[in-house]
């Protein structure tokens, strides 16, 4: 009965902050994803700061055809830097970074669409930021789930060993009896 629990609890063996091999070609899609967003962003933000729109200003001032006031420069410029740092990190913390930051975009665009013509509107969207905000968040979620997720990984893949240890040791020892994988002793 405990077994069936803990099965339910935690359906698969891997946990989403399992750790990449440093030098996998996955961290580059990681950090390609999360330096180009960051960029994006960080650019957007200087832009509108330059403009010296006021902070809580809704009045319409546009930056790259995005609606802007200082308050949303200011977010974008440090949720940028934040994805630079993702970048410069990489790996498994540049993945998850995509990921999270990825449902944060979704949930600001879901957010902010309610608030469109409210006081509350506070930085100063309209339905073009929603609709760049839903897009922003698929691409970095899709950055960050990219070799990490799905139903059809390799089975070299280290999130799929992850959640497959067992049979990905038996693959291991079918290819080291086949003499096609290195003896980790023979280093």
């Amino acid at each position: 009965m405990a077994r069936r629990v803990q099965r339910v609890l935690h359906p698969v063996n891997a946990r989403l902050d399992e750790h990449l091999p440093i030098d996998h070609k996955l961290s580059q899609v990681y950090r390609v994803g999360a330096g180009l967003t960051g960029l994006l962003l960080v650019v957007f933000g200087i832009l509108g700061l330059i403009d010296r729109i006021g902070f809580f200003d809704t009045g319409g001032d546009t930056v790259l055809a995005l609606n802007t006031n200082g308050a949303l420069s200011v977010l974008s410029i440090c949720i940028g830097g934040l994805l630079i740092v993702g970048m410069v990190l990489g790996g498994t913390f540049a993945s998850t970074l995509n990921i999270v930051l990825g449902v944060l975009f979704i949930a600001s665009g879901f957010v902010n669409l309610a608030l469109l013509d409210t006081g509350l509107n506070f930085l100063a969207f309209q339905i073009q930021n929603v609709l760049f905000s839903f897009v922003v968040g698929v691409m970095l979620m899709w950055f960050g789930m990219y070799g990490r997720v799905g139903s059809a990984l390799p089975h070299d893949n280290p999130y799929w060993r992850a959640r497959h240890p067992e049979q990905a040791a038996r693959e291991d020892r079918a290819r080291l009896a086949r003499g096609q994988l290195a003896r980790p002793d023979a280093v």
